[in-house]
């Protein structure tokens, strides 16, 4: 007995595929899901990502371009350099798959598959292929891609394709699956919220929505920390000014340190430590000094920590930038040949779990009591201690005290009862106060690449200019702010089209909200560093579009970007609209005054 067919999910994404809307994409999701047997709603929550698994597994489809044209020529009987010309012409190899089996079957009906490819077999081939490594691996994954292909249909095939490719691509974001998953089990968007919990603490869109097809809202509202699943990280907003900040936080508030490093969440077990950035991906293999570091300072048994892996001068003790520590990061080889070139500490700011409790929904200053008696001081595994504030003086002094230490700012906490861990939201409860508040715009932000324009003169041949934008969390789109086209060394200017190669689109991705037109189109994975003038109010940028000023955005006036790639984090982790639009309330007011 069939329970899926794979045709019904190629379906789907041919529809996701053809609108820009949400309310469409999430409508198309809700019927595939209640098409779906129960057993299968978390394989095809992660398929319809692009993956297979968790981000945090580390269990990647990305299938090589050469294997894949191989394997459509054996599908398709079909000569190499004939798909070869395709793939030139189409520019996708998805394309390029159904074009071919379209073409030899069309002249050879023999070829045509002779049952129904089923979802379960799609998976389970896809995931043979993902996992295949080692002597006879090329060989095993083209075997497994065309036999796939072989039991598809055109339409099928290209979405087969895309997928083991790792560019799916349907510009579906995590939150619109999981408002379809609260609509299809859950009785409305009522439950979204109990949904959302539960995915924040355990980072897993298919354990959430396979738990929740099987046990219902009762099932996900017991959603504890576990360890070894990742929780998605509490982010800060933030404010120009000390006054605004302690206002916001009620008079008061725990400030600490902001340390320039790499976010690190570490879950620490009797069965060995590990890693996650702040983007949930592994570090473990990357810093096992941190790891060593741990086992020696940790008192307890079972514990998840957070904190900031910062790179320092064992010589003068002085803390380094962002850009040193970096260089630790996504090693496979030289990894201990770095742990002298680059060697770092670990700064902690909170504790989320503790021998078996999930600490998330008690008040800061009761979690950091937790935090000071389960872990010892050493000199790789520091304690970030918070300073209690009420007045602003207090806290520009302290933000000198952080400049001093070559930190980047302070982070000011809330101590109200309230003061809950928020896992996967951004909010005043903590707020940075970066250095660099004290211009205009001389702050940073974080903007991801949506598009490009190209070239001409000294730059022809190159992108002229990045076309960047800020994350709207309410509708989980990303919304332009300004073109970026300054800061860069030649270095970068050389690089930038190999580098975004893969993100590649021929159309702006059903993310992007812009009103400008761009010569190349991206989607939202690269984060940049980037420092302006000013904001200003725009026609051309759709950033908090009429939020100040009808048919008005927000943009950045002379952005220059200041050389940080922010691989540490996802583009959903960039600056949001609703910061920069405070920041221009902000910076209105300072103007009046």
């Amino acid at each position: 007995m069939v329970g899926l067919r794979y045709s019904l999910v190629a379906e789907t994404y041919e529809k996701i595929g053809a609108t820009t809307k949400r309310l469409q994409m999430t409508k198309n999701l809700v019927e595939l899901i209640m098409v779906t047997p129960r057993e299968l709603i978390g394989k095809v929550a992660y398929l319809t990502q692009g993956k297979l698994y968790p981000d945090f597994m580390g269990i990647e489809m990305g299938v090589a371009e050469k294997t894949i044209i191989t394997a459509i020529a054996l599908a398709s009987g079909i000569g190499k350099a004939s798909i070869n010309k395709m793939w030139k012409k189409l520019g996708d190899l998805g394309l390029v798959a159904e074009a071919a089996l379209r073409q030899s079957r069309a002249s050879n009906t023999r070829l045509s598959p002779l049952e129904a490819l089923t979802f379960e077999d799609a998976y389970d081939i896809l995931d043979k292929i993902a996992r295949t490594s080692g002597q006879g691996s090329v060989e095993t994954r083209v075997g497994g891609l065309t036999h796939l292909l072989a039991r598809a249909t055109p339409e099928e095939a290209r979405y087969l394709v895309r997928t083991a490719a790792g560019k799916l691509r349907l510009g579906i974001g995590d939150m619109t699956f999981l408002d379809a998953l609260a609509i299809a089990y859950g009785g409305g968007k009522e439950a979204r919220a109990a949904v959302e919990r539960a995915y924040n603490v355990s980072s897993d869109l298919g354990l959430v929505a396979q738990s929740l097809a099987e046990k219902g809202l009762e099932g996900i509202r017991s959603f504890g920390i576990t360890i070894g699943r990742p929780v998605r990280p509490m982010l800060c907003e933030r404010l120009p000014s000390s006054q605004e900040i302690l206002g916001k936080l009620g008079g008061m508030g725990a400030v600490e340190f902001k340390y320039d490093g790499l976010r690190i969440q570490a879950h620490v077990s009797s069965q060995g430590i590990t890693l996650f950035s702040r983007r949930l991906e592994n570090l473990t293999s990357q810093f096992p000094d941190i790891v060593s570091a741990l086992r020696e300072s940790t008192l307890a048994t079972d514990t998840v920590v957070e904190g900031e892996c910062v790179a320092v001068d064992l010589n003068t003790g002085e803390l380094l930038p962002f850009q040193v520590v970096t260089q630790r990061r996504g090693r496979k080889h030289g990894v201990t040949e770095m742990l002298e070139e680059v060697p770092v500490v670990l700064f902690l700011f909170d504790i989320l779990y503790l021998n078996g409790e999930t600490l998330l929904d008690i008040p800061y200053l009761k979690r950091r009591s937790a935090l000071t008696e389960s872990v010892r001081e050493t000199d790789h595994v520091k304690i970030a201690h918070p300073v209690l504030v009420d007045e602003p003086q207090k806290l520009d002094a302290l933000m000198g005290e952080a400049t001093e230490a070559g930190c980047e700012g302070v982070v000011a906490k809330s101590v109200k009862e309230n003061s809950v861990y928020q896992a996967g939201a951004r909010g005043f409860l903590w707020i940075k106060y970066k250095r660099d508040y004290r211009s205009e715009m001389g702050d940073t932000v974080d903007l991801v690449i949506v598009g490009a324009i190209a070239g001409r003169g000294k730059r022809a041949g190159k992108y002229g200019a990045l076309l960047m934008a800020s994350y709207d969390q309410e509708k989980d789109v990303f919304r332009t702010v300004c073109k970026l086209g300054s800061g860069f060394s030649d270095e970068d200017l050389a690089s930038l089209p190999e580098v975004m190669a893969q993100y590649v689109l021929d159309h702006p991705h059903p993310r992007v909200d812009s009103k400008l037109q761009a010569d190349f189109w991206f989607v939202p994975t690269k984060v940049l560093e980037v420092r302006g003038a000013e904001l200003t109010l725009s026609p051309l940028h759709t950033c908090g579009w009429g939020m100040i000023r009808k048919d008005s955005g927000i943009a950045i006036r002379f952005p220059r970007f200041t050389g940080k790639w922010r691989d540490d984090r996802r583009p959903e982790d960039a600056t949001t609209v609703k910061e920069l639009v405070e920041i221009y309330q902000s910076q209105l007011k300072r103007v009046k005054t």
